[in-house]
């Protein structure tokens, strides 16, 4: 496996190896409905965002031919997508490291959480009847739309439901149910993430 991947994953708790395990398999199947079976790279779950740039720095200095990347949460909307480390440098003051370049940096816009209320089909699909589909965010424009207003609607809309949505236990679970047609409409980050993979993988 000639690429390695290091994902924003399960903050540090009693609970982190399972979660961060979660978050591997998650992503893994959503890669895996992208078409990129047979060529995935190796998924390094992470604890937060600061432990996966820490984590990839290392990794690039080494890395040699090999593609590494750094998937990660935006936290905010970004000025321009192709930018990733601008955007990286302005908002958390990360330094790019030496030879990495705008590739190298895949940006959840504005969260896991874009991604996962940009699919309503498979929200439907996990939470059944209970889901009060009226309260999650418009589809227009979701990559502007502040995170903690996005994961707020989706906690609200699946507060009935015997699964209720929280942001780490239960995230990955339903990362794992997205379909790439669904996301591809409302997302541009996550175009340019199936982009950028099919160009490097």
């Amino acid at each position: 496996m000639s690429a390695i991947l290091f994902v924003e994953g399960a903050a540090q708790g009693p609970n982190s190896k399972l979660l961060q395990s979660r978050c591997r398999e998650g992503f893994r199947k959503l890669l895996e409905q992208c078409g990129f079976a047979g060529r995935l790279p190796q998924i390094v779950a992470c604890g937060g965002r600061g432990a996966a740039y820490r984590d990839f720095s290392i990794a690039h200095a080494n890395s040699g031919s090999r593609y590494v990347g750094l998937l990660v949460d935006s936290e905010d909307p970004v000025a321009d997508i192709e930018q990733t480390w601008a955007h990286l440098k302005a908002r958390d003051n990360w330094d790019q490291p030496a030879g990495a370049g705008d590739d190298e940096v895949l940006l959840l816009t504005t969260c896991m959480e874009s991604w996962i209320a940009s699919d309503r089909e498979a929200l439907r699909q996990h939470y059944g009847a209970n889901l009060q589909e009226s309260a999650l965010p418009n589809l227009h424009g979701m990559e502007t739309r502040h995170r903690h207003a996005v994961q707020d609607a989706l906690e609200h809309a699946t507060r009935n439901c015997k699964n209720a949505y929280e942001k780490g236990k239960r995230s990955f679970e339903v990362l794992e149910k997205l379909k790439p047609v669904e996301l591809r409409k409302h997302l541009p980050s996550f175009v340019r993430c199936e982009r950028v993979l099919k160009a490097k993988l």
